[in-house]
């Protein structure tokens, strides 16, 4: 059985009605980066970065996986699969996928702010003055820009490994997931679903499908299934 690595980004849960971060009416557009999704900006306003994710975390629970998310999940049917989302939402879970890598960590976790290890369910609000174990304020478990990506050298090995690398919904302009791309086999297929996007350095190399994630990966799941039978 084949190995297929997909990168998933945000296009992908966009069709679920999840704000994006990038576009031009997305989250960045209300919110400074620095003051939410940063050290800098948890130290300096620990108050506006908790209501920020508390508030991602309440949209949550109103939105579904779309069709994209439950054939990521059926092409398990005919191959193994390792999922790896710089998305910190849980629609891949929710669709049934087994295989998870949350690269940029995940809205429904909560951790330590002095230990990255000390890690907990989040499903509701963190307020000021809640505690992890080791007595300091609990906070989201997301990788912040300028914060280490702890898990990047697993998903270096998943990609290493695949047959078939996929991207997903992703502009391949966040690093160090984007560079991802320079670990794939020289053998391996490389297939790129956006809408947006040309290809960069690998469009000559990729099958480029400029598609939205669900129309896309409907074509693609036709054509790959088609050849593994």
């Amino acid at each position: 059985m084949k190995k297929i690595a997909i990168l998933t980004g945000a296009g992908i849960s966009a069709e679920s009605s999840i704000q994006t971060f990038r576009d031009a009416d997305g989250l960045w557009h209300n919110h400074k980066v620095e003051d939410v999704a940063s050290p800098e900006g948890w130290r300096k306003n620990r108050e506006v970065v908790l209501e920020f994710y508390n508030e991602r975390r309440r949209k949550l629970k109103e939105v579904e996986p779309n069709k994209a998310h439950h054939l990521v999940k059926q092409l398990e049917e005919h191959f193994e699969v390792q999922i790896i989302t710089q998305n910190i939402d849980d629609l891949h879970e929710r669709a049934g996928s087994t295989n998870i890598l949350h690269l940029h960590g995940e809205l429904n976790k909560m951790c330590s702010s002095l230990n990255r290890k000390l890690v907990y369910d989040c499903f509701e609000d963190i307020k000021i003055g809640d505690k992890a174990e080791d007595d300091s304020q609990l906070r989201p478990d997301i990788v912040w820009f300028g914060e280490d990506v702890p898990l990047y050298p697993v998903a270096i090995e998943m990609v290493k490994q695949a047959d078939i690398f996929m991207v997903i919904g992703t502009s391949l302009q966040v690093y160090p997931a984007a560079n991802l791309l320079s670990f794939i086999k020289n053998d391996a297929q490389l297939i790129i679903i956006n809408p947006e996007h040309d290809g960069g350095n690998y469009g000559g190399r990729a099958i480029y499908v400029k598609e939205n994630a669900t129309t896309g990966m409907q074509k693609v799941f036709d054509v790959l299934v088609k050849e593994a039978k």
